[in-house]
Parts: C-alpha cells; sequence; structure tokens
C-alpha cells in the first residue's frame, strides 16, 4: 500500500504586490492553518515518510509547519523547484521517482495543478482551498504506477472542515 497526501499550500499574503510570486509568505490565517492541519492530521496517526514541496516560499513554509506537527524533521523536507507552476504530469512524475520503500508521501504544491490531480486520481471534483489535504491509499507497490491505478479510499480535509 502506498498512503499519498496531496497538500495546498496554506493562505499566503498579498499585502506587498512588488514581491515575486515565487517568494510570496503565507499570510496570518495560513501560519494558523498549516500547523492546525498537521495536528488534525497528526491525531489520525499520519506519518509521512518522505515531504516533497514546491520550491515557492509559501509552500515550503507549509511543510515546515506541517512537518513541526507531524514530528518530521523540517530539515529532511525534500524542495524540488520542479513542483512550482508545474502540470498534473509533472507532479505524477515527481511522485514517480520515489523509491518503493517509501509508504507515505507528502507533497506540497499549488493550484491549479493539485486540484487537477485530485479529479484524475479520484475521478472527483473537490475544491482544494489553501490549506486542503487530499489522501490516497492506493494498493500498489511502485509509486511509478499511481497514475495507472486508482485509489482504494480517498478523502478530503480543508481548514474550515
Amino acid at each position: 500500500m502506498k498512503t499519498l497526501l496531496l497538500v495546498r499550500h496554506a493562505k499566503s499574503n498579498w499585502e506587498q504586490p512588488d514581491v515575486a510570486d515565487h517568494d510570496r509568505p503565507l499570510n496570518h490565517r495560513g501560519r494558523r492553518d498549516a500547523p492546525d492541519m498537521g495536528r488534525r492530521l497528526a491525531a489520525r496517526g499520519v506519518a509521512p515518510d518522505v515531504i516533497l514541496s514546491s520550491s515557492a516560499v509559501r509552500a515550503r513554509t507549509t511543510a515546515a509547519l506541517l512537518a513541526a506537527e507531524l514530528g518530521y524533521d523540517p530539515e529532511r523536507i525534500v524542495g524540488d523547484e520542479r513542483l512550482y507552476a508545474a502540470s498534473v504530469d509533472r507532479v505524477l512524475e515527481v511522485i514517480g521517482e520515489l523509491g518503493d520503500e517509501v509508504s507515505c508521501a507528502m507533497v506540497v504544491g499549488h493550484n491549479p495543478e493539485t486540484a487537477a490531480l485530485v479529479h484524475r486520481l479520484s475521478g472527483e471534483d473537490h475544491e482544494m482551498p489553501t490549506g486542503a489535504v487530499a489522501e490516497f491509499a492506493f494498493d500498489v507497490a511502485s509509486w511509478a504506477d499511481l497514475g495507472e491505478a486508482g485509489p482504494v479510499a480517498a478523502r478530503v480535509e480543508t481548514p474550515r472542515r
């Protein structure tokens, strides 16, 4: 079994319009919601073996805040620039490169690709507001097989639910 957690970064700060998109930080709500989502995941026993994050500041910060609540060393977060402004196929490619020894992976990225990937994997339309987490369980031995297999279980959780 493989468990995949797809996370849309928490709410970002738009108060400084001159800040480049890649460098935009989280706002107050984002800094509050990300740890809350991490606590909710931890309470359910979620324990990722690896956390991959877009290289954007808001995604890296979201990943670090989640990691802290999950007991995952933030220094182990793998930043991957391919997850910034990525296509669904590119995100699947990055996930497919994970080693088979990894049983639970978290990927922190952006919309629209996160919502599009949730749709591709589940066949259902799910709103993925900032801070949302989609969790999928797959009965596969290799991450490279995710694109071909449907999940045996799926769940979407948002900061407001």
